[in-house]
């Protein structure tokens, strides 16, 4: 009873103070208090179990509460938890840096720490057109494409698709070259795009952002390593940079530890974040090849790359962030094939569902989209009853629009995840028509 009186104190205030992102709060289910997790369980104040099935909001890696990443903030809690990161350096920051470069693809060699992937993005971009500026070259046009998603701040939202996420503040971004979906048919008309784009005289592109094989928020758009290494080949033959987001990629999600690995090619610049804490704390990184980092070593202070916030490289975060990467071993990549064999076998047999649509999976992640739509984007009202009608059963599930998606921490069990996928099918079965 005292936990129940606690989460329905805490429910209270909710209501009365805290505005929640991407929340319409008129009319709004309230929120569940959650009181604890472990795994890929959330428990509510009443102690039912709740299935993360989109590793809360695809942060969490290895599972909530991992004991390993537990000690290691705690134990780093207790030594030093903040110090200024100008003209100081400290163990957590110095050894992730390291230990990120060893893993990342050969050549990415400087870790520049910010607080999220939608930083780590802004970070990119300033650093791909300062980067020109400094070397008396500069270039002002960004490339990216359709359905794309970076982040809610300005210069990432500019580089984001137009969507309901950037309608507001459509006159207050920069241009952006548009190139299209790499997902519409086999690339051609990418690639041709993309070649006009690097040939128009005048002012060259300074780079060129994805997100590596796997639009998220767009929709879960599996796009192929092929068409990857193409646009790779082609910023290497005319200049450009690449600039690879795996916020949501990076960490094993699409099989490999990075998509860009996966894909064979390396980027002039990588983002990252989400997992790289394994869910703990926020941090984000934005790693890049050595010779974008000699661009600003110069006499002239000018040139130096102007950019950081109070918590840059946070120990605490840091030393979450080392914990998480060493559960990246032989067993968990075991476990991340298990999980897409669960999903591959899962999908397929929703695939002839009358209203499953593109059913597709891309290592840890599966999607479908869900037909009958209205056609309204992240907006649509096709899948909305899901969210309520799962969590009603036990199970986390945030559609995209009408797109489903199932995405849960390496954690999960295989009855964890059959029990995800037996909601999605009752659900179906209910909805048919």
């Amino acid at each position: 009873m005292a936990a129940l009186r606690a989460g329905a104190r805490v429910a209270a205030l909710d209501a009365a103070h805290v505005w929640h992102p991407y929340t319409q709060h008129l009319g709004a289910a309230p929120p569940v208090p959650i009181v604890r997790a472990e795994g890929a369980l959330l428990f509510d104040a009443a102690g039912r179990p709740i299935i993360d099935a989109i590793s809360s909001w695809w942060v969490t890696l290895h599972g909530h509460a991992h004991p390993a990443i537990a000690r290691a903030v705690a134990e780093q809690a207790a030594r030093l938890d903040q110090v200024i990161f100008t003209a100081f350096t400290h163990e957590p920051a110095a050894a992730l840096a390291a230990e990120l470069v060893a893993r990342l693809p050969e050549g990415l060699t400087r870790v520049f720490y910010s607080d999220d992937g939608s930083t780590a993005v802004e970070v990119a971009l300033k650093i791909a057109l300062q980067y020109w500026a400094n070397r008396g070259e500069p270039r002002r046009r960004i490339a990216a494409l359709t359905h794309a998603y970076h982040g809610d701040t300005f210069g990432a939202m500019s580089a984001s698709a137009p969507s309901t996420f950037t309608a507001p503040f459509a006159d207050q971004l920069f241009d952006i070259v548009r190139l299209p979906a790499p997902d519409d048919g086999d690339g051609v008309a990418l690639l041709r795009a993309l070649d006009v784009a690097l040939d128009a005289p005048g002012d060259p592109l300074a780079a060129v952002i994805v997100e590596p094989r796997l639009q998220g928020a767009g929709g879960m758009r599996v796009w192929s390593a092929g068409l990857l290494r193409d646009i790779r080949a082609r910023t290497l033959e005319r200049g450009a940079l690449l600039i690879a987001d795996e916020v949501l990629t990076g960490f094993g999600r699409t099989g490999p530890l990075f998509a860009s690995e996966g894909a064979g090619i390396v980027p002039d610049i990588i983002c990252l974040s989400k997992g790289l804490t394994g869910g703990f704390l926020p941090l984000g990184a934005t790693v890049v090849r050595e010779p974008i980092f000699d661009a600003f070593l110069s006499e002239d202070r000018r040139r130096t790359l102007f950019h950081g916030h109070s918590y840059t490289a946070n120990p605490i975060a840091c030393a979450a962030a080392r914990a998480s990467l060493a559960l990246l071993d032989a067993a968990c990549a075991a476990r991340r094939d298990a999980i897409a064999a669960i999903h591959e076998r899962r999908i397929g047999a929703l695939a002839s569902h009358p209203r499953v649509r593109r059913p597709r999976v891309l290592g840890t992640v599966a999607a479908f989209d869900l037909a009958g739509s209205d056609a309204g984007g992240y907006l649509s009202d096709s899948a909305a009853g899901l969210t309520a009608f799962a969590l009603e059963r036990g199970v986390l599930l945030r559609p995209l629009g009408d797109v489903i998606y199932v995405l849960p921490p390496y954690a999960i069990t295989d009855a964890e995840l059959g029990q995800v996928y037996d909601v999605i099918q009752t659900f179906l079965a209910a909805h048919a028509q």
